[in-house]
């Protein structure tokens, strides 16, 4: 169990990716903190993995300093370290650019970007602290998208924030690297989550996201959970500052595939 007696906390984790990461860790052996806005998903997630490990559901809104500092201090007394961080939480909220509300790209922006840095900030001086008393360096993931590369013209403070999040894995993984702390990143392509659940149901939305996909299919959320139970292990000792792309071979594509007909 590549994870065993390590302590992680998932953000946004009440479901999708967070909650298939949270998953993953407990089956590799990780106590983990799960952190969510929705607290009926989030005990709810709860109830559910307990039978996989140790795991605790606190309510955090990221882009609250005070609920970040609650957030790890309910950790630290569950668990009684934090080893991993994964900056899951994020939201979309989708606009034209010329007609964009300023309060949605505010709210985007704080909780995809700005909660990502006061989570950094504050679990990583606490591993700061663990180190320089002689512990072992953390690892944070955060959780990017390919929409850090490419840009898509409704989705403009989405877009904005995973670009940001990208140099923020960046600026962090040099300030920390002389601690051993690594911080490297996630960019997933079009993975099966509530944010792509209406491709079930609408054939041609179903057919733009196949024709941009070579592998010709959808990711699972466990398959980025598997990308991040390898950033969180020693498998990953010498990377930092990097981001990894689980997209199906989109970012490599400058055009489109065929795709099957489906009946």
């Amino acid at each position: 169990m590549s994870l065993e007696n390590k302590v992680a906390i998932v953000t946004g984790a009440a479901g999708g990716i967070g909650y298939a990461i949270a998953r993953r860790f407990l089956s590799d052996g990780a106590k983990v903190v799960i952190a969510d806005v929705d607290d009926a998903r989030g005990e709810a997630a709860e109830e559910e993995l307990k039978s996989f490990g140790e795991v605790r559901y606190v309510h955090c809104n990221v882009a609250e300093k005070l609920d970040v500092r609650n957030l790890v201090a309910a950790t630290l007394d569950a668990f009684g370290d934090i080893d991993i961080l994964v900056n899951n939480a994020g939201i979309v909220i989708g606009g034209d650019f010329l007609d964009l509300d300023e309060a949605d790209f505010d709210r985007v922006l704080s909780v995809n970007l700005k909660g990502a840095f006061l989570c950094t900030q504050a679990i990583a001086r606490h591993m700061v602290d663990k180190v320089e008393a002689g512990g072992e360096p953390g690892v944070i993931i955060n959780m990017s998208s390919v929409n850090a590369v490419f840009a898509i013209a409704n989705q403009v403070p989405y877009s904005i924030s995973k670009g940001g999040m990208n140099q923020l894995t960046k600026v962090a993984a040099l300030s920390l690297a002389p601690y051993g702390i690594r911080v490297n990143g996630i960019g997933p392509g079009s993975i099966m989550t509530d944010m792509l659940a209406s491709v079930n149901s609408d054939k041609a939305a179903r057919m733009r996201v196949l024709s941009r996909t070579p592998l010709g299919r959808v990711g699972e959320p466990s398959e980025i959970a598997g990308v991040a139970a390898f950033l969180a292990s020693d498998d990953s000792s010498y990377m930092t500052g990097q981001t990894l792309y689980a997209d199906g071979g989109r970012l490599p594509l400058n055009y489109t595939v065929p795709v099957a007909e489906e009946d």
